[in-house]
């Protein structure tokens, strides 16, 4: 993997799983929790996300190929999915939707459902994945180094929880929606590019 894959591993994954779109949602899982509680909560949040976005980085492909949907189509799907995502950073939806279910699973530990899955390991973040483990010209270096990237990504993520208050209190909800935003055009430009390549590999346009 050369250092452009790396940094659209890296801008994917980071827009896609939203450190900083998560923290707020965090912050209100875990209101009335212990310091000591709410890193517990962080952690274990944290360490199941990336065991199931490992599965589905490890596994993904073979599902796909026991199920007859070829990677091309995948990648279209996935890209078009992807676009969703962002289309909804940019109207806002997707942050209504997370504090819905904040209000939702106030009564019982967030960790898994929702903080887990779907907040840190979406469909989104389950696609891309799949989209960055496969390919042609992948090997098992370049999938060792999409898995380290989404490590890191993760561990954004449980950065930005144990600082979650001071970031919400520093950014605003304004200075939290430009963020998501921005965020939102780089995510539709990459999804873009995925039903892109899947075309070119199914010869639809010229690659």
């Amino acid at each position: 993997m050369d250092m452009a894959s790396a940094l659209t591993s890296f801008v994917t994954l980071l827009v896609v799983i939203d450190p900083i779109g998560t923290a707020p949602m965090f912050v209100a899982l875990t209101a009335g929790m212990s310091a000591a509680r709410r890193r517990v909560v962080a952690m274990r949040a944290c360490a199941i996300a990336v065991f199931i976005l490992t599965v589905f980085g490890l596994a993904g492909n073979t599902v796909l190929e026991s199920l007859g949907i070829s990677l091309p189509a995948f990648r279209i799907a996935g890209g078009l999915l992807l676009f969703l995502i962002a289309v909804d950073m940019l109207f806002e939806r997707r942050t209504k939707r997370r504090e819905d279910r904040a209000q939702e699973d106030d009564e019982h530990d967030p960790s898994v459902f929702p903080l887990a899955t779907p907040l840190i390991a979406g469909p989104g973040a389950m696609a891309a994945m799949i989209l960055l483990n496969t390919g042609t010209d992948v090997d098992w270096i370049d999938k060792l180094e999409v898995h380290l990237v989404m490590f890191a990504v993760i561990s954004l993520v449980l950065a930005m929880f144990m600082i979650g208050g001071l970031i919400e209190k520093a950014l605003g909800r304004t200075g939290i929606l430009v963020v998501t935003r921005l965020l939102g055009m780089l995510l539709a430009a990459l999804s873009v590019q995925f039903v892109l390549d899947g075309l070119a590999a199914l010869g639809v346009m010229p690659g």
